[in-house]
């Protein structure tokens, strides 16, 4: 998870979370969470920004600015991560801390003129000495200078080298020699007043840049809480938002808290982060008065995977984090957590496989009580299997009396009558494949079981002889419960199989239903194209008509002189009836049967003929085709001809 984060510090507050136990804390911490992680799905943009150590405030600065911008920007849309925002520091001090200091933590030139003209001197004064002991050791013999001798520093003095047999002629102060002490480090007489000035100009520069750095401390001071709550808000918002990441990332979904131990979907964390393999999810409840569950079955099934789960959703949500989890979950608040898993086994204690087991047991019996949460895993092994047995129930029964949450593996037979004798025990168990002897890792709880021992021996080639007689040598009880559970394992898996049957054929029916539904739309939507079509065409010829009848009366006005006016009337008349037939004929082809009678019987038009069993209030018209009901516009059917169908009254639904 701290992978999420952009930066160490938000890493390192990620790792240091610790589960609370304040109910309210928790919900608001996971509500924050879900919040963020919801806008983080469509918006990629928000991001945290890496929070550098205080020490360099230039980058601190800068990143409290861009993360307050961004959380002032998320206030309408997350009013709790919004809530984290507080005011960052006046941009003035960063605009002085650009212009003084350098990314790197040096002071600049800029950061006042003294310092400029201070390091411009020791610049030149530098050079100055550079250019006289360059000259001076140009100016040595061969046989007097050390090879490939240039010009160095020593003890802050800039010096020669030169061979030990030339130091008298050359003169000055030594100020370093060679191992062999065939080389010695002179500054030359006529330099050493030279170093003396640039050590000066050094000196004068250190006290500037004190001065600089002073001055900036006092700009800072009064700042300095508005600073601290600002770099405290970037290091919680980067945590907010790995945590934010991590819940989209797993599709994890907040559980309700303080309510009874009910998970949905839940899937271990470590498996889900970059899982390549599908992980398959589990679903455990416990209803008020169960307390223990005591799974059992088979090695390698996953029962320990299934109770480290259980804790670490339990711890991840009580820390704040969204465990990976499904919807309508909910978890108790846990006030302590013991585990015993593993092998605890101490050659330097003292402490076999048992020892270290019951040593742990001491503890957890000394200080488990309700709002515990227990993880035993292989509970009562590594001893004498009555014993073991003996000291596991009375443990389970223990734990059960005094309500403390407890989840615990076995592989003892004695353990798994348990939960029928004892109030808030319940037995459960991880599906085995029987045919093929791999796990499938699915929970089913109130069923103990099969450790498959002899199944899978058989499966890997021990001889039948030997199978046979341990067999043999197991007790008639056992024998008799090992069928009892494979009998209700066999049924379980017929079940199963039916159920997915039925899911199926209902799933089928549901895409027929809607098939057909959609089918009725676009039949529906082509009428309502036709009748469209057809009306613009009737408009049109009204149109055209009355045009032609504005022509013929010109014409007739332009003829009454020659004709009477009888002729002229009946001319009239005879435009007048071929604009009504026209008119008429378009509205019958595109009307439908729109007095139609409960009882008839109707096609529609894909041609499926059915009975009209209902005309509704709104016009619409029930018709029943077969043992499918279709309601559809009175004006997108046709009635068939009576007389070669008599009518038949509608079934009674």
């Amino acid at each position: 998870m701290a992978q999420h984060a952009a930066g160490r510090l938000g890493a390192a507050r990620i790792a240091a979370r610790l589960p609370d136990t304040n109910a309210a804390s928790i919900r608001d911490a996971l509500a924050q969470v879900a919040e963020l992680a919801a806008l983080l799905i469509t918006d990629e943009s928000i991001r945290a920004e890496p929070v550098p150590d205080i020490a360099q405030s230039l980058v601190a600065l800068a990143a409290m600015r861009v993360v307050a911008a961004d959380l002032k920007r998320l206030s309408d849309r997350a009013p709790r991560t919004a809530h984290l925002r507080v005011d960052p520091p006046p941009k003035e001090l960063e605009t002085k801390l650009v212009q003084s200091i350098s990314p790197d933590g040096q002071v600049l030139d800029s950061a006042s003129k003294d310092l400029a003209r201070a390091r411009q001197r020791v610049r030149e004064a530098r050079k100055h000495v550079m250019d006289k002991l360059g000259a001076i050791l140009g100016s040595l013999d061969q046989t007097e200078r050390a090879p490939d001798a240039a010009v160095t520093v020593r003890g802050g003095r800039y010096v020669i080298p030169i061979r030990s047999t030339a130091r008298v002629r050359v003169g000055g102060i030594v100020h370093d020699e060679s191992a062999t002490r065939s080389t010695v480090f002179v500054e030359p007489p006529e330099i050493i007043e030279l170093g003396n000035e640039l050590r000066a100009a050094e000196s004068a520069e250190l006290r500037e840049v004190l001065r600089v750095l002073r001055e900036l401390t006092d700009l800072l001071r009064p700042h300095r809480d508005a600073i601290a709550a600002a770099w405290e808000m970037c290091i919680a918002f980067d945590d907010l938002c790995a945590r934010a990441r991590y819940a989209v990332e797993v599709n994890g979904f907040v559980p309700e808290i303080g309510g009874h131990l009910k998970i949905k979907s839940g899937r271990h964390p470590l498996l889900v982060s970059g899982a390549r393999d599908v992980v398959i999810p589990f679903d455990l409840e416990l209803h008020f008065d169960e307390f223990t569950i005591l799974v059992s079955g088979p090695n390698t099934g996953g029962k320990t995977v299934l109770i480290k789960a259980v804790g670490l959703l339990a711890l991840l949500a009580q820390s704040g984090i969204v465990p990976p989890i499904g919807p309508h979950s909910s978890l108790p608040v846990f006030t302590e957590v013991f585990a015993d898993i593993g092998d605890r086994q101490s050659i330097a204690a003292s402490l076999s496989t048992f020892s270290a087991h019951v040593a742990a047991l001491r503890e957890i019996l000394d200080r488990a009580g309700q709002g515990s949460l227990v993880l035993l895993d292989e509970i009562g092994s590594g001893t004498d299997p009555a014993e073991g047995g003996a000291l596991a129930a009375a443990t389970l029964k223990t734990l059960t009396r005094r309500r403390a949450i407890t989840l615990a593996t076995t592989h003892l037979g004695a353990l798994k009558q348990l939960a029928a004798e004892t109030v808030g025990i319940v037995n459960a168990s991880l599906q085995f494949d029987a045919e093929t002897l791999t796990p499938t890792y699915r929970l089913l709880k109130g069923v103990p079981g099969r450790s498959y021992g002899l199944a899978i021996a058989r499966r890997l080639g021990v001889a039948e002889d030997v199978l046979a007689e341990a067999e043999r040598g197991v007790p008639d009880a056992e024998r008799t419960l090992d069928r009892l559970l494979a009998s209700v394992e066999a049924r379980g898996r017929d079940i199963d199989a039916r159920a997915a049957g039925l899911e199926a054929r209902e799933a089928q029916l549901a895409l027929e239903r809607q098939n057909l539904q959609n089918l009725q739309d676009l039949e529906n939507q082509l009428h309502l194209r036709e009748k469209a079509l057809d009306k613009d065409a009737r408009d049109k010829a009204r149109a055209y008509l009355l045009e032609a009848r504005k022509t013929v009366e010109a014409a007739l006005g332009q003829a009454r002189a020659a004709v009477t006016e009888a002729t002229a009337k009946e001319a009239r008349r005879m435009v007048e009836e071929a604009i009504e037939k026209t008119g008429g004929s378009a509205d019958r082809r595109m009307g439908g049967s729109s007095d139609l009678r409960i009882g008839e019987r109707v096609r529609t038009g894909q041609g499926k003929v059915g009975i009209v069993v209902e005309i509704r209030s709104d016009g619409r018209v029930v018709v029943e085709i077969g043992s499918i009901r279709l309601v559809v516009a009175p004006d997108l059917l046709e009635r068939v001809d009576p007389s070669a169908h008599p009518p038949i009254r509608p079934s009674a639904q």
